[in-house]
Order: structure tokens, then C-alpha cells, then sequence
């Protein structure tokens, strides 16, 4: 309700909540009345705190600050969702024996590692940024080729991985990673870091498709070699994405 009336008043330039004090700091370029009348009109029991003039350059730095909130929120809830999808995806299968969602999984793990390291950049210089990112680029082409031992070993010793299972999980995993994406999409383009964490997450995607059309590719066919092809696929995408994350600049 505060942002739909406030949007209606030109000179605006941010709103700061905080719901545990019920308090908000509006950043405008207008009369401070203005802004009260239209809170008071909201009939919430509005009253008026604090107003201070500040210089441009203190308006930025609050804006940076906020921004890296922002950011931060972003990238616990990302993890805390791969963190899941991980151990999800690897309990699966592992019982249901595919190396489609082993390999998705050690993806997921990648991820998560990466948004850690992604929040240890909030807010520190680019330089810092671009260290983040590499190592998380570094961190994944090694699971790229986790995933691909494991291809490789179930293609010696046999598996028989099931559909069914393949397909549902998956499908979960994907539903987790397109809300990934959208999260993300404010936030791709600041710093390597988040643009790190965008294309994992856009591998991601692309891996869970795979995964599902390799379930019913099983399905239809009635062998274990589609599973095994995806799993090098999903392999070589992770692999792929971590070369395009080092060469950020």
C-alpha cells in the first residue's frame, strides 16, 4: 500500500523499510509534506520522525548500502535452495542410480558453494569481486569433473536408473531453479559475482531439462545409455559455464 501511494509522487528516489521497528526512510527530492500527507491519508498511524537534508553523495552511499542488502538477501535464500536441491537430487541418485541427477546434484553443490563465496564479495571492491568469482568458476570445473568420473564409472560397472523418479525429481529441481533465476535477474549485472552466480543458474535450467528428457528417453528405449549421455552433457555444460566465469573481467 506505501509503495503504490509513494509511486504516485514524482521525486521519489527510494523507500528503506524496516518491518521489525515499523519504521521507513523515504529518499526524495521534494517538500517532506507532500510525502506525510499521502502516508497519513493511508490511515496506518503515520508520524512523522526525523527529516534531514543530505548531499548527493550521502544519498549514494545509503543507495550502495541498500543495494548490497539487497544482494545479500538474494543470495542466502539462493543458497539455502541449492543447498537442498543438493542433497535432494544426490539421495535420489544415488538410490535411483542415474548419473543425470548425480551429475545435476554436484551442479546444485557447485552453486551453493558459489553463492557462499558470491556473499563474501557483497560490497567489497571489484577486484574482490572478480577473486570471488573465479574461484567459484575454479571450484565448479572441478565438479564438472566429479560428475564425469561418476559418468564413467557407472558406465563400467552398470545402472539402472528409474524413469519415474528421474523425471519427478527433476522437475522439482527445475521449479527451484527458474524461481533461482528470477531472484537473480535484478542483480545479474552487478559485479562478476552475481553475474557468476547468473550463469550457474542458467546452467542449472539446462541441466534439469536434461535430466527429464534423459527419464523419458530410459522410458521409451528401455536402456541405461540416455541417462549416461545426459550426465556427460550436464558435465560438459557445468565444465563450460566455469571456462565463461573465468575469463570475467
Amino acid at each position: 500500500m506505501i509503495r503504490m501511494a509513494l509511486s504516485q509522487i514524482e521525486g521519489i528516489r527510494s523507500l528503506d523499510f524496516d518491518l521489525n521497528t515499523r519504521s521507513l526512510v523515504v529518499w526524495h527530492s521534494i517538500d517532506v509534506g507532500r510525502v506525510t500527507d499521502k502516508l497519513v491519508g493511508l490511515k496506518l498511524g503515520t508520524e512523522l520522525s526525523e527529516s534531514q537534508s543530505v548531499s548527493e553523495s550521502e544519498y549514494l552511499s545509503q543507495d550502495s548500502l541498500q543495494s548490497d542488502r539487497h544482494e545479500s538477501q538474494v543470495l542466502w535464500t539462493l543458497l539455502g535452495i541449492n543447498a537442498t536441491m543438493f542433497v535432494v537430487e544426490f539421495v535420489s541418485g544415488w538410490v535411483v542410480e542415474s548419473t543425470g541427477l548425480i551429475a545435476d546434484s554436484l551442479d546444485m553443490l557447485a552453486d551453493a558453494t558459489v553463492y557462499g563465496i558470491s556473499l563474501y564479495a557483497v560490497g567489497k571492491a571489484p577486484l574482490h569481486k572478480l577473486t570471488a568469482a573465479r574461484a567459484s568458476g575454479w571450484f565448479q570445473m572441478l565438479l564438472a569433473l566429479g560428475a564425469l568420473t561418476e559418468v564413467v564409472r557407472r558406465f563400467i560397472f552398470g545402472s539402472e536408473p528409474e524413469p519415474f523418479y528421474m523425471v519427478g525429481v527433476a522437475a522439482v529441481a527445475l521449479v527451484a531453479n527458474v524461481a533461482c533465476l528470477w531472484l537473480l535477474a535484478k542483480h545479474r549485472n552487478k559485479g562478476a559475482h552475481m553475474k557468476a552466480s547468473w550463469i550457474f543458474s542458467t546452467n542449472d535450467v539446462i541441466a534439469n531439462v536434461g535430466v527429464i528428457v534423459a527419464g523419458i528417453l530410459v522410458s521409451l528405449t528401455g536402456t541405461r545409455y540416455p541417462d549416461l549421455v545426459i550426465g556427460c552433457i550436464i558435465a560438459a555444460v557445468v565444465f563450460y559455464g566455469a571456462l565463461r566465469i573465468l575469463k570475467l573481467k
